[in-house]
């Protein structure tokens, strides 16, 4: 089964990481995944820009709406994500206690994936 692993924080606290800090967390981030990649377990892994960079398009009755920013009702911003192929929700949880673990201080939201199309962006 292929897994999403939605990574959210507090934009404005890694906003404020130094370039050092910004480093150890992605050092330490990278200790977790390398293995994996090894597994062939990880898939895509994608760190977003901040939301200042985001456009929304709203669809409703009509003609759709264009937006700046992801206008989320919540104090953590969506990060960036992962895909994982994994035997089992409790293997894909054993994964992210090690992200967590490296990155402390936000949430990880895990999804099985229906459709995966790897497409050939940045290929």
């Amino acid at each position: 089964m292929l897994y999403a692993v939605l990574c959210y924080h507090n934009e404005a606290v890694t906003e404020a990481w130094s370039k050092a800090e910004d480093d150890a967390v992605m050092a330490r981030l990278a200790a977790v995944q390398e293995p994996l990649a090894r597994q062939g377990k990880i898939g895509p892994v994608a760190r977003l820009l901040p939301t200042t960079a985001a456009t929304t398009l709203r669809q409703g009755a009509g003609e759709p709406l264009v937006i700046d920013g992801p206008f989320a009702e919540t104090k953590e911003q969506l990060l960036g994500f992962y895909t994982f192929d994994c035997a089992s929700l409790d293997e894909v949880l054993d994964i992210v206690r090690d992200l967590a673990n490296a990155n402390p201080g936000g949430s990880y939201e895990i999804r099985p994936i229906r459709i995966f199309k790897p497409g050939t962006a940045g290929s």
